[in-house]
């Protein structure tokens, strides 16, 4: 099972969240702990960068990158988040 390293950004944009979107996200956070490429995921790298995106839900997107057995997640928000990468 890979380490999952929170930052500060992340934590930050998690808190903005409602506390249902944050329930969401955990929920997606497990499953990305579990297994990287979950099918409800939809994990795919952002075109052009080292980040990777996985969905939430419909809605929410969380970045992160991955380094061996090391995730470290970057950001979280509604899908516009993706302008910043």
């Amino acid at each position: 099972m890979p380490v999952v390293i929170r930052t500060r950004p992340f934590d930050l944009d998690f808190l903005s969240l409602s506390g249902d979107e944050q329930k969401q996200v955990l929920k997606a956070l497990r499953s990305l702990a579990a297994n990287p490429r979950h099918p409800s995921l939809q994990t795919h790298k952002i075109e052009g960068t080292v980040f990777i995106e996985a969905y939430a839900n419909k809605d929410i997107r969380i970045i992160f990158e991955r380094t061996g057995d090391t995730i470290v997640l970057r950001a979280v928000g509604h899908h516009d988040i993706l302008k910043n990468f």
